[in-house]
């Protein structure tokens, strides 16, 4: 009897074998570019492009810029294209980089410690009036930065700003960012100790050196010894925070790895003391342990806060002492809890010989070039040749004399930078927004200026310290996620159905005091129209609820949706 055939089997499919490549980390031997910025950054240095920019681009005019320098390399020198003029923000995400770029950019000055001299930021404001349609801002980080700048014209700028000490050099692009130092380092009456030698040599060491000029993303570091915690240390990729240990003094308690945009995290502590004179030391291990094991695969994913979140504190701090340092950190304190609420340094305030540093509020760091003369000639007709910028886009005029504090803070008050503002001028910043980024969706600038002018006539009686940070995208340059109330721009529709600029609320996000990230309440969204009417309501709840001196962060914690709807 013949064997009955029998039906072949179905053909399993093939899986499709894909290797993985790894995450682009370098210590693992992974030097294969594995995007474009990776690729053009292989191509040739960032750096490099400044000698095309003097010799070729700024003779030869914008049509002669690479591609890849335009929007690659030339961040390695501060210089961004700025959004071309009349593009609502419901195009941002969809037309090609050369129909957002206008042919003018933005240009970063950077101010590590947000330290300035007077003839400097007389420079800073003389070129802004000639080259910059007087813009200036002052950013969350200390910078200034300029719009409107031609080609043309970036030679001349580097020029003058150099002969002055100051420099454009890794202000953008995936390098050391500015350092952020405390504004008042050497001569706070209460500061712990004094980082200014380490920001210095960094500046030295690090800045404009080819070994830290190719990272994966960018690096973002703060040095303070201040007690009030005022450079933001949670969210940089290093921070080093002054401390008193109980066996060796002043120092300082090192953190690693915190950021925003779409991914927040807040920095961990390595639990290691380290002394003045060794932070350079563990700086340059840092950010080398972030140069060879940072994942440079996924530009998503290439930040130092996502090595770190893998790794786990225990692991990063080995790493750093066995293969960078050589020895082992100290162990260490963390930071005390800061006792004041504000950290921005407003008002007048004892130095420690005596004279008295004066802390202003210019709207939502919006200034102009005539207004930055002006307040350097004010403070040099006050007796102060020195200036600072802070974290919060806030200024400080040093080293006033007791008799003179009262006439310098008329004359301020008569360039509408009040050195007793109201909370909502003193606690409301914004980024750049739709006027000029390319990655904007709604407008901040004016909108933040408007929302305090309409705060301040409709809650003139609140008092309590209330930060509003607002956002023109996703990626929280303004902290939109450690803001009290955090505003994030998007595309909302109104009560016609229509697509408006509008916002997504965060709500009691705080640095400082208990640091974290404020909530979201579901599909609580509102339009810019409407941000006055929201804002002045849920304050008004936060009056009527609120426990004897709760924060206005620990309320919305613990509010219902409906109170912050």
């Amino acid at each position: 009897m013949a064997a009955t055939p029998q039906k072949p089997a179905a053909a399993t499919p093939r899986r499709k074998v894909s290797r993985h490549r790894g995450e682009g980390q370098w210590a693992a031997g992974h030097f294969t570019p594995l995007n474009g910025n990776e690729q053009f950054k292989k191509d040739d240095d960032g750096l490099n492009v400044r000698t095309r920019i003097e010799t070729i681009y700024s003779k030869r005019g914008f049509d002669s810029i690479d591609p890849n320098d335009l929007r690659g390399r030339m961040r390695w020198w501060g210089l961004y294209t700025q959004r071309r003029p009349g593009i609502d923000g419901g195009k941002t995400a969809i037309l090609e980089p050369e129909e957002l770029d206008d042919s003018y950019f933005m240009l970063r000055v950077r101010i590590d410690g947000g330290r300035l001299t007077t003839q400097q930021l007389r420079v800073i404001g003389e070129i802004s009036q000639e080259f910059a349609r007087g813009t200036a801002d002052i950013t969350d980080r200390q910078n200034v930065q300029y719009h409107w700048i031609r080609i043309e014209d970036v030679p001349e700028i580097w020029n003058r700003l150099e002969a002055v000490g100051l420099s454009t050099t890794e202000a953008c692009g995936d390098t050391p960012r500015v350092v952020l130092g405390s504004p008042v380092a050497g001569i706070a009456a209460d500061e712990i100790i004094d980082g200014t030698p380490a920001i210095d040599e960094i500046q030295r060491r690090i800045i404009g050196n080819k070994a830290f000029s190719n990272l994966p993303r960018k690096f973002k570091s703060a040095i303070s010894g201040s007690p009030l915690l005022d450079v933001a240390h949670e969210i940089n990729d290093v921070a080093f925070v002054g401390v008193n240990h109980p066996e060796h003094g002043p120092g300082f308690d090192l953190w690693v790895g915190g950021g925003l945009s779409t991914n927040p995290k807040i920095g961990v502590r390595l639990g290691a003391w380290v002394p003045l004179d060794e932070v350079p030391d563990v700086y340059e291990g840092v950010i080398s342990i972030f140069r060879d094991y940072g994942y440079r695969r996924l530009r998503t994913r290439a930040r130092l806060k996502f090595l770190v979140a893998d790794w786990g504190a225990e692991k990063f701090r080995q790493v750093l002492e066995d293969e960078y340092l050589k020895r082992k950190l100290v162990d260490g304190p963390a930071p005390a809890q800061p006792v004041e609420r504000w950290r921005d340094h407003v008002g007048v305030h004892r130095q420690q010989d005596g004279r008295f540093y004066v802390g202003f509020a210019p709207r939502v760091g919006r200034v102009d070039g005539t207004t930055l003369t002006k307040i350097a000639e004010l403070a040099e007709a006050h007796g102060s040749g020195r200036v600072r910028t802070t974290v919060e886009q806030k200024m400080i005029i040093l080293d006033v004399e007791e008799a003179q504090v009262e006439s310098l803070s008329e004359a301020l008050e008569a360039l509408d930078l009040t050195t007793r503002p109201s909370p909502f001028r003193r606690g409301t910043m914004a980024c750049t927004g739709i006027e000029y980024c390319k990655l904007a969706i709604v407008e901040t600038k004016a909108r933040g200026s408007q929302l305090i002018d309409e705060l301040e006539r409709r809650i003139p009686d609140f008092d309590e310290p209330i930060t509003i940070n607002i956002n023109g995208c996703p990626n929280a340059c303004a902290r939109i996620q450690v803001a009290d109330i955090g505003l994030k721009g998007q595309l909302v529709l109104d009560d016609k159905g229509e697509q408006v600029e509008g916002f997504q609320v965060h709500l009691g996000g705080a640095l400082g005091l208990e640091a974290g990230f404020g909530r979201k309440v579901r599909g609580l969204k509102v339009t810019s129209e409407e941000l006055p009417d929201y804002v002045e309501r849920v304050l008004k709840r936060f009056q009527d609820e609120r426990e004897d001196g709760e924060r206005f962060a620990t309320w919305a914690a613990r509010a219902s949706e409906e109170a912050l709807s």
